[in-house]
């Protein structure tokens, strides 16, 4: 995970959650559609904005959830935000990424 430095350089850090089993109708993603059954969660915060991305666990194909990027102003902020991504991947009904 990283941090902003004292020479001002932009500040980042990613989450990632295994395991997470996608509620019926599945996660929306941009680039094929629904992913349905175990997937991973990742959500990587650059700052000021977090992109989130999927993928069938043990694949090395990541897909962008739909609604990703979204603006996000703060480390902490993006963590909440994983852990919202997460809830809603559980939930499934074509998850997006949930407004914050």
């Amino acid at each position: 995970m990283g941090r902003e430095c004292d020479s001002g350089e932009m500040s980042w850090a990613s989450w990632t959650t295994t395991g997470v089993f996608a509620g019926r109708g599945g996660v929306r993603t941009d680039e094929v559609g629904i992913l349905t059954g175990d997937l991973s969660v990742h959500t990587t915060w650059t700052g000021d904005e977090a992109r989130i991305a999927v993928q069938y666990s043990g694949s090395s194909d990541w897909f962008t959830m739909t609604g990703s990027p979204i603006p996000c102003p703060s480390e902490a902020e993006s963590r909440n935000l994983h852990d919202e991504v997460v809830e809603a991947v559980r939930a499934g009904t074509a998850a997006t990424v949930p407004p914050h």
